[in-house]
This record gives C-alpha cells, structure tokens and sequence, in this order.
C-alpha cells in the first residue's frame, strides 16, 4: 500500500526558498494537501501555535533566529506538537557538532541534505507505522497516567511484534524507572543486553545504580560507555549528575567541559559548566560560560533573567562593576516589565553600587529590592528570595530578611539541599548557625506531626489521622512528606473501606498536587499503581 499524506497537516520550516520549494514537490507526490511553510524558526512557533501537525519537517540551519533544535525545544515545552507528531531534522552540515546538535533534542528522524523523494517516505512511514504501533502507550504518558502506560505497554508486549519489541521494551524500562519499579527495570535491560549490546540499555543500567545510590557503580558504568563511545551526549549529562551528588565538583566541570567540544550549542550544558565553574572559583572558564548562555538564551525557551544575573555577579566578585551594571542594564531590556528580572538586578545592584562608592544609588536599590520582594512574594524562585533575605541582613533590613528566611524555610523544611543552601548563605555573611533553631523547631514539628499522623492511620482512624495532616499542610505548606502520606492513607482508606467518589475525588486533587510541588516521581509512581489497581478492581465491581 502507498504512503500517504492525505489529510495530514505538514509544516515545512527552511529559510532557502528553493530548498522549500523542492521537498514541497515531494510532498505533493506524497498526496500532501495541507502543507504550511515557515522561513524561520519563529515563524515555525507562530505556525504550531495556531495548528496542530502531523508532520514538521525543520531545517538545522534557519539563519538569524532560532535553529531547528531550538524550534523541536520550545514546540515539546510548550507542547506545540504531541506524540502524534513526526519530527524531521533535516541539515547539509556535516560537522560532530553541527549533527550532534541538530540530534541533541532527539527529532524522530535526521535526514542530511541533500536527499530523495524515497528516503523521505522510508523515514516518514516507518515512524508513522512506530506511532501508531505505540499511541495507546504514548497516550497514556501524554496524559500523566503511567499505571495506564504500563498496562498498554504490557498488552502490546504480550502481542510478540518482532519488529517493534525492541522499541516497547525501552519504553517499559523507561516506564518502570519512572514509577520507582527499579527491579523491572534492570531485568529489561539485562535481558535486552543479554541479547544484543545496545548503549541505551547500559544507561539504563547506569540511572537505576544511581537512582538506587550506587554513585560509584554509575559513574564507571558511564565512564566505560563514553570510552567505547564518546558520541553519547546523555552519558556526559549523567556522569555529570553522578559527580555532583559526591561534591566532585571538579570532575563535574571537566565533563561539561568534554561534553560541550563535541556537543557546544546546548543551553542548559553551558548553565552547568558557568555556574560549577563559578562554585570553583575557575572565573575565567564561568565567564566565557555565562556569555554563551546568554548568546544561546537570546533564542531559547530556556532563557533566564538568572543567566544574566549570574554573569553580572561574576564580575561584581571580580570588582568590575561597570561591566556587572552594563549586564543588569542589559537583562532590564532584554526582560522588560518582568518583575523577577526587576528584582534580580536591583539586588545585585546594591552590592556592586556599594563597591562602587555610591551608597546613595545603592540604598535606592535596597529600597526598590524590598518593595519587588514584597510584591512578588513567593512567587519569586527560592534562590532569589535566598539572595534577597542575604541582601537584607547585610543591609541593616533584618525584618524584612527573617519574615522572607521564615516562609522560605517553613515551605522547603524537608528539602536537604536548599537547607543546607540557607546554612552557607548565612555562614557565608558571617551568620553561622543563624536559623539553626527555626530549622530544627520546623523539623520537630514536621515528625511530631508526621508521627501523630501515622500512629492515627496504624489504629484505622483514617478521618482522624487525614484531619491531622490537612491542619499539618496549613503550618507547613506544600510539605512533601505531609502529601505523600496523605496519599497512602487517602488510597488505604478506599481499599479499605467502601469506594467513595468524594475520597477519590480527594485523592486525584492530591496527586496533581504532588506532581506540582515536585514530589519524588519514583516515590509517586509507586502509589500511582497501587491507586490505578483499586480503580480497576472498582470499575470491574460496578
């Protein structure tokens, strides 16, 4: 049977109308006919926000603007296209980095310029034949219900299709990662290695030791894959991850560094390397960092008014605080009326205004940073509230830096990390130990209640023990050990008990809840299962 193109809308992106023209022609003898053209990659965005494609056939190099990799980012952030969608990068560059970049965001297809009419149906009906093969499966991921995934995906494995049974098991190891299932997820591999050596099942394998804490094991799985094969950009990202949970931050740096001579056009590896550099002292190397990040960000969905922050900061440290203003005054333009890019500067530019000698433009920007902390509140990202509350102690704003490091604390209390972020700040200001007490106080609060809570649910008094959580999540906001728990009680009580609408009800609010405020996918996915279970013996009831 022919391939066909028929009723399917197709976005054609290339900025050489001759070249447009040409894989046109091969569209309509496609049978194409609903084809939109785009001469940019904004052009391309404007298209997708006003279509849904089937197809996007996007050109690497588009010119002055956004590139193709840049075009396939912000389409899959700001879901432009779905998992319907079949995604051709096309390029005549020939270079490591020019392929690697254009593969870095993982398109459907690469085609390399210049090609033909036949090898542009063989790449599109055999992954229109892959989509369709896996829609209920990607449907499902499309919808956030991964115990649904793993149910579909299950079916279509049982179905023994040779061609595609590769292919479903790495999206059922990668399911299986997801929820938290670790076992499944190396048995997966180990069987697909078993088999055949495929460097994505050695990844796998990578994640779940470091997923399970086995820093160790992951890093010399990873470093012996990118010795036998260095083009694996996603080995570099977790070797990196690997390194910064030990606090080598050092090696961390050196594979960013690796990573972007093969690979230089990718933002979020040019964040990486300026801000552990930056943590290194290595100045230099953070500078040249920051400025690619900048450049990179002009065009990228993920830009950052803190890309610009961080380079002015760099050079307020190095006591250039004529370029640190030129930076702010720049990123005032580049973000104009954004009130958290407002914020960022003025913060910073009490600093560099008192380096400067300029104590009165400085207590103006003291000033302007308390009023836009107010204003904004916790909306504001932590680290900025973190660098205000610093800002405030240093400048005699001692109120205003505790009723900001109190919320702050009181939100995050069982995030680790962030603590221990506090912690230094105020070390570092000649603080220490500052905030030990309300950390701890907090703490004591959270397992007092935490443990009420559980002894409740241990003696079956699910209403109380919920009751006591929900008052718990008043004192400690988007607590994710508070949320966690209330799942596991609000998911026994509906096994337990009858099956009541309002409970469930409750129980997905709590769940969209977890997912916003960043509960730990594996811990979620586990309960996810467990929930989808007793929905399915419900359904199977009625």
């Amino acid at each position: 049977m022919k391939f066909s193109l028929l009723g399917k809308a197709t976005l054609l992106v290339d900025d050489n109308p001759v070249m447009r023209k040409a894989i046109r022609e091969m569209l309509y003898a496609l049978d194409a006919d609903q084809v939109s053209e785009a001469d940019s990659g904004q052009a391309a965005i404007v298209a997708m926000t006003k279509t849904r494609f089937d197809v996007v056939l996007c050109d690497y190099n588009l010119g002055p603007g956004k590139n193709g990799q840049q075009v396939l980012e912000e389409a899959r952030f700001r879901r432009l296209i779905d998992y319907r969608c079949v995604f051709v990068m096309i390029s005549a560059e020939q270079s490591t980095a020019a392929v690697l970049g254009a593969m870095e965001g993982k398109p459907d297809e690469y085609l390399t310029k210049p090609f033909n009419a036949q090898q542009l149906i063989s790449r599109l009906s055999r992954n229109f034949a892959r989509k369709d093969f896996l829609a209920p499966v990607e449907r499902a991921i499309d919808k956030g219900n991964l115990p649904l995934a793993i149910q579909q995906c299950d079916h279509l494995l049982a179905q023994n299709d040779k061609k595609m049974h590769l292919n479903l098991l790495k999206l059922r190891a990668e399911l299986a990662i997801s929820v938290g299932d670790f076992d499944k997820a190396r048995a997966i591999y180990q069987e697909v290695l078993h088999q055949r050596e495929l460097s994505w099942a050695r990844i796998g394998l990578g994640v779940i030791d470091f997923q399970n804490n086995n820093i160790e094991q992951a890093i010399a799985g990873f470093r012996s894959l990118m010795a036998e094969n260095p083009m694996l950009m996603e080995c570099y990202d977790w070797l990196g991850k690997a390194y910064e949970a030990l606090d080598q931050y050092g090696d961390v740096e050196n594979v960013m560094h690796q990573a972007l001579e093969l690979s230089p056009q990718s933002i979020l590896r040019q964040k990486k390397l300026a801000e552990t550099a930056d943590k290194n002292g290595n100045l230099e190397t953070a500078e040249k960092a920051y400025k690619n990040v900048v450049k990179l960000g002009k065009h990228s969905v993920h830009r950052s008014s803190a890309d610009y922050a961080g380079l002015a900061r760099l050079y307020a440290r190095s006591n250039a605080g004529t370029q640190a203003l030129q930076v702010l005054e720049e990123m005032r333009k580049e973000y104009a009326n954004q009130p958290e890019a407002d914020l960022r500067a003025s913060a910073l530019e009490i600093e560099v205004f008192k380096a400067l000698g300029n104590e009165e433009a400085a207590d103006k920007a003291l000033q302007r940073t308390v009023q836009l902390a107010g204003l904004l509140g916790n909306k504001a990202p932590r680290e900025l509230q973190l660098e205000v509350v610093k800002a405030c102690f240093q400048n005699d704003q001692h109120g205003k830096a505790e009723e900001i490091l109190y919320d702050l604390i009181k939100y995050h209390i069982d995030d680790d990390a962030f603590l221990n972020a506090v912690r230094k700040m105020q070390s570092d200001i000649g603080l220490h130990n500052h905030s030990e007490i309300l950390i701890q106080k907090t703490k004591q609060a959270l397992i007092a209640a935490n443990n009420r809570g559980v002894a409740l649910y241990k003696q079956g008094k699910f209403k109380e023990a919920l009751d006591l959580f929900e008052q718990a999540i008043v004192n400690l906001p988007d607590n994710k050990t508070i949320i966690l728990n209330m799942l596991k009680i609000m998911i026994h009580d509906l096994k337990a008990n009858d099956f009541d609408e309002e409970k469930n009800r409750r129980t997905k609010a709590l769940f969209k809840k977890a997912k916003q405020i960043g509960v730990d996918p594996h811990k979620l996915g586990i309960l996810q299962i467990e929930y989808a279970k007793l929905l399915h013996a419900h359904s199977e009831r009625i």
